[in-house]
């Protein structure tokens, strides 16, 4: 059973869902990275995802876009990632870490390098967005050849029929992507995303992560009661943001945010 697979296993034995928020590896400098994933979990984070800056990130908006940029401006790499993971194991042997990002980096590694770099540093899945599965095939067997899970996006306009195919490639958990439109778009229906919901579990057993609009407490609250799993980027990264001339402000920044929503969530 992967790392992932016995968090939710853990959460759902509590009556609680996984909290997932996520950051820029690298933003706004490096040597923020590692001690604040620490600090996440340290108030109540189940799960990190990591983001792989990128020079095109097309599912982002804005926020995590200068993100990107921030951390590009110190170089950081992919390989740099696995080595910012690889750290953070020293001292965490338990909370799943999930990369997310783009094809490009992975492709010039070469799947069965990468999937063995990544195992190797403690990488448990990764959602590469611009990957459909249909297209994966090579790079599922690598990740699964070393039990890293492929997680996959469902969008609010993916057919049924495409559903089911998708479901059957993800492991680790599925993520759904409430909102048309990128990172740190507004208007989260959450009558959409329950009903959304019951239709993806027709398809698959493992958990259901819902990101994209999730901005604070409240919202966290309400996509927790429906769904495995509350993904938050934008919302965390704006926080980074706001501290980038200040790091050592950064911490209790993010924190303040998800001792709100872990708070709200357990209520």
């Amino acid at each position: 059973m992967s790392r992932i697979a016995q968090k939710f296993a853990e959460l759902k034995t509590q009556g609680r869902k996984a909290l997932i928020p996520f950051v820029t590896a690298g933003d706004p400098n490096p040597a923020v990275t590692v001690p604040l994933m620490h600090a996440m979990v340290a108030v109540g984070a189940d799960l990190l995802e990591l983001g792989v800056p990128f020079s095109d990130p097309m599912a982002e908006g804005p926020t995590i876009q200068k993100a990107c940029e921030r951390a590009l401006l110190h170089n950081v790499s992919l390989r740099d990632v696995l080595a910012m993971v690889k750290e953070f194991r020293q001292t965490d042997s338990q909370t799943p870490v999930v990369l997310m990002g783009y094809m490009n980096p992975v492709e010039v590694m070469g799947y069965q390098n990468f999937a063995r770099v990544a195992a190797e540093a403690g990488v448990d899945g990764l959602l590469t967005v611009d990957m459909p599965p249909e297209e994966a095939v090579d790079l599922v067997a690598a990740l699964v050849a070393v039990e890293i899970d492929p997680i996959f996006l469902l969008a609010p306009t993916t057919m049924d029929t495409r559903m089911a195919m998708i479901c059957a490639a993800a492991r680790g958990f599925v993520y759904y992507v409430s909102l048309k439109g990128v990172t740190g778009a507004a208007n989260l229906d959450i009558d959409l995303v329950g009903q959304k919901m019951e239709q993806i579990r027709r398809h698959t057993q493992i958990p259901i992560g819902v990101g994209f609009g999730i901005r604070d407490a409240e919202s966290a609250r309400r996509v927790a009661a429906v769904a495995d799993a509350v993904v938050v980027g934008s919302a965390v990264v704006n926080r980074v943001a706001e501290n980038a001339e200040q790091p050592e402000k950064i911490q209790e920044a993010v924190c303040s945010l998800l001792r709100e929503m872990r708070a709200a969530m357990d209520s």
